[in-house]
């Protein structure tokens, strides 16, 4: 019985419309070109954000947590926060004009004492809709952690002599993000999390080497990666999983592979590190 029991099962409605003016920063923001009417997969992320006053920010940017009894996430002292993956299926796409509403639902708290100190995994259901549809179904897995102690060593490491070998993949794209494209993701998805654009905290208070690329960002690249392969809105499934963090301003590989309709993505930093792996689905 874990004390935050009580949060498991917990609702919250969002709504949003998907107009014109955010379809085209989206497609700005990834150099797609013009926004059509059916959007990219990906643009699920940008919508039904979480709408907190400043004032009720915490910290790192991020909502404080179940404050009085409120909100869909409980109280867990543990500071640092970090979206560890999402599973997702796709229905249907989500076009400009589209009424958008989102169900969240906690689904599980867990518990797990890691290498690095304690460790709670909260996973939440999102069903979004977009009109009468069914249009994304979603499992995303945060991650609560310990507060970095001042002589933590800065992750990642420096990157290494070694350099990434494309030989093995079928598709490949490189990419170098930017403080600008991850202050553009930013404001698209209304995420203050400070570690996307405050270098000086990033590296003080979280002990990274420098800004953090969001992880959906790192996710919508791929899925963009798939379109140019197979079309869009073509992916039934996607799922991802952050392995370690990708630092703006350094070179991103992003690769695929697949056999029938069943694909392997994954990304990695010029030395080779790991930073993403994802499995992808054809409809």
């Amino acid at each position: 019985m874990s004390e935050w029991d009580a949060w498991i099962g917990r609702e919250e409605r969002r709504e949003d419309r998907l107009d014109a003016a955010l379809a085209a920063r989206f497609c700005a923001t990834f150099d797609l070109g013009r926004a059509d009417r059916v959007m990219p997969q990906g643009i699920h992320f940008c919508l039904c954000t979480p709408q907190a006053p400043t004032a009720a920010l915490g910290e790192d940017g991020h909502p404080r947590r179940g404050e009085g009894g409120a909100g869909l996430l409980p109280p867990i002292p543990l500071p640092r926060r970090m979206w560890a993956g999402s599973a997702i299926a796709f229905h249907a796409p989500i076009s400009v004009g589209d009424t958008v509403e989102r169900i969240s639902r906690v689904a599980a708290i867990r518990h797990k004492q890691g290498s690095s100190g304690s460790l709670v995994f909260v996973e939440i259901d999102h069903a979004t809709r977009a009109g009468a549809r069914l249009a994304v179904e979603e499992r995303q897995t945060l991650v609560f952690r310990e507060a970095a102690a001042p002589d933590t060593p800065l992750a990642p490491p420096e990157p290494g002599p070694a350099s990434f070998d494309v030989a093995a993949w079928d598709a490949h794209r490189t990419l170098t993000p930017d403080p600008r494209l991850l202050f553009r993701y930013s404001a698209l998805t209304f995420n203050s999390h400070r570690i996307h654009y405050d270098a000086p905290y990033a590296r003080a208070i979280e002990r990274y080497r420098g800004l953090v690329v969001h992880g959906p960002l790192i996710a919508s690249l791929l899925l963009q990666l798939a379109a140019r392969q197979f079309g869009d809105n073509r992916l039934a499934r996607f799922a991802f999983r952050g392995l370690s963090p990708a630092i703006a301003g350094e070179t991103l590989h992003l690769v695929m592979r697949g056999a029938g309709d069943a694909l392997e993505m994954a990304a990695f930093a010029e030395d080779g590190r790991q930073v993403c792996g994802a499995e992808g689905e054809l409809a």
